[in-house]
């Protein structure tokens, strides 16, 4: 294959968004990241909006950019889960795409149960529960704000909802659909029971189609405003955990990853969903990925602790980087106070180091004074989350892992990778970076043909990455601290 395919993809994490061009030799997949953009949420009388116009408007920079680099054949979208636009009649968008941290969800997980037994929920989805999914959004609109969703003629996920606003044809992406709680596990189609049974207009909701399988050309308007010939979009993995999936430079058929960002994601890929008592009792989710399979793993929150800490430190006047957080974190003694990184008070913007100091108050723990005492409390504490959900993903897979591959931002975060390894006692793989832009790239190439499937991608993106590998260190200590951990967390 002597041409080079060029394809174009956007990446929206819940802090920053790229554009970055991918260049196939047939080989080799290389990254040219042409736009790099905030995604800052907007609160307006106490709701919490995605700035979704600026979004856009930065998308189309992104297009303009890429086309001065040489240009591309197709684009992909992906972006974080849940969210999700709501369309009018005449096609505009109702009101702006409220951010899942809007505390609008409150209390609506409980109330759902009176509607469906937790059990039941959980049997039809195979979900994990949690306050921001897209189910108990809808819920708060019908009990609150009726009226949006009779205005409401479709409702489009935030990658489909960028597609659309590119190519004006709505289509539904299915790794994307399964992260709303609301599509049958079984049939991968919308469940009707929980649309009837909570109230939610099923009408709303568009036809899924899988990944990679449809494609649609930007609208003229675009093309002349951009100054580009026709392209087409293509839908990817819109979830940006299922295109890091996808990524995992894996040969072996069994693997596990942790796909680190603001959030945290530990999983496995797994033929066919696995919903019972146990992947119940532990709150692990079952989300469509591509070929069909299904990431079963769990969404910890991640590097949002650091992130939202340094951003208080800040306010109050002290500017860090992420490597001086990690300096101090080191100059203090080891596992003197835990947190549990899930806990709920840890969700919402605002002081997260003085929830962390209330946390240790409240659990009888040493308090951390300083910025390095509450940095090596979180860091630890992520670390002792992942073995939790290490231990809990083989117990209900049954199986045993050799190692775990570290994907996305956090693969930058030395410290973190270390620490990981000695808390799971199995070395740590670290990289791609941009699994979810590689994912991203790999299923617009397969989509092209230019790659054979999910297996082939991998191998490709193997061949075009260097991993880091981070070995166990005192793990009979680290093993003596996490039955520490286990008591306070639980």
């Amino acid at each position: 294959m002597s041409m080079k395919k060029r394809v174009l993809a956007f990446d929206f994490g819940a802090s920053s968004g790229r554009a970055i061009l991918g260049i196939f030799d047939g080989e080799k997949i290389t990254l040219r990241e042409v736009h790099r953009f905030a995604n800052e949420p907007v609160s307006v009388h106490s709701t919490v909006y995605w700035d979704v116009l600026r979004l856009f408007h930065d998308i189309k920079q992104g297009i303009i950019k890429a086309k001065a680099e040489g240009g591309f054949d197709t684009i992909g979208i992906d972006t974080w889960g849940v969210d999700f636009g709501l369309i009018d009649s005449e096609g505009r968008l109702v009101e702006n795409p409220i951010h899942y941290r809007d505390l609008r969800t409150k209390g609506l997980v409980e109330e759902a149960f009176e509607f469906i037994p937790k059990e039941r929920f959980y049997n039809l989805t195979g979900i994990q529960f949690m306050e921001l999914n897209t189910v108990f959004q809808l819920y708060a609109l019908k009990k609150y704000r009726p009226h949006i969703l009779d205005r409401s003629d479709k409702l489009l996920f935030m990658p489909d909802l960028f597609a659309y606003m590119l190519t004006g044809e709505p289509i539904t992406e299915y790794s994307i659909a399964t992260t709303s709680q609301l599509v049958d596990i079984n049939t991968k189609d919308w469940c009707g029971e929980i649309f009837e049974k909570l109230g939610i207009p099923r009408r709303l909701m568009g036809e899924i189609t899988m990944p990679g399988t449809v494609s649609r050309n930007l609208t003229p308007e675009i093309c002349e405003e951009c100054g580009i010939d026709v392209a087409k979009v293509i839908n990817v993995c819109g979830h940006d955990t299922q295109s890091a999936i996808t990524a995992v430079p894996s040969d072996k058929e069994d693997f596990v990853f942790l796909s680190s960002g603001t959030w945290s994601l530990f999983g496995t890929e797994t033929d066919k969903p696995i919903v019972n008592e146990k992947s119940l009792s532990m709150n692990i989710t079952n989300e469509g990925g591509c070929e069909g399979k299904t990431g079963f793993l769990k969404n910890i929150i991640g590097l949002w602790l650091i992130q939202e800490s340094r951003r208080q430190f800040a306010r109050e006047g002290a500017q860090y980087s992420y490597a001086d957080l990690e300096n101090l974190a080191l100059q203090e003694e080891p596992f003197r106070c835990f947190i549990d990184p899930d806990a709920p008070e840890f969700v919402p913007m605002g002081n997260l180091p003085q929830r962390v100091r209330d946390y240790c108050k409240k659990t009888g723990q040493y308090v951390p004074q300083t910025v390095g005492g509450i940095m090596r409390c979180i860091y630890e504490s992520l670390a002792m989350k992942y073995r939790m959900t290490f231990d809990m993903l083989r117990e209900c897979t049954g199986k045993d892992y050799p190692c775990i591959h570290v994907i996305g931002g956090g693969v930058k975060d030395g410290l973190l990778c270390r620490m990981t390894a000695s808390s799971c006692n199995v070395p740590v793989k670290a990289g791609p970076i941009e699994a979810t832009v590689l994912g991203n790239i790999a299923v617009q190439l397969m989509a092209e043909g230019c790659i054979k499937d999910v297996a082939e991608a991998r191998k490709v993106i193997s061949n075009s990455e260097t991993l880091r590998v981070y070995e166990p260190e005192s793990p009979e200590k680290w093993a003596a601290a996490y039955e520490i951990f286990r008591q306070v967390t639980k």
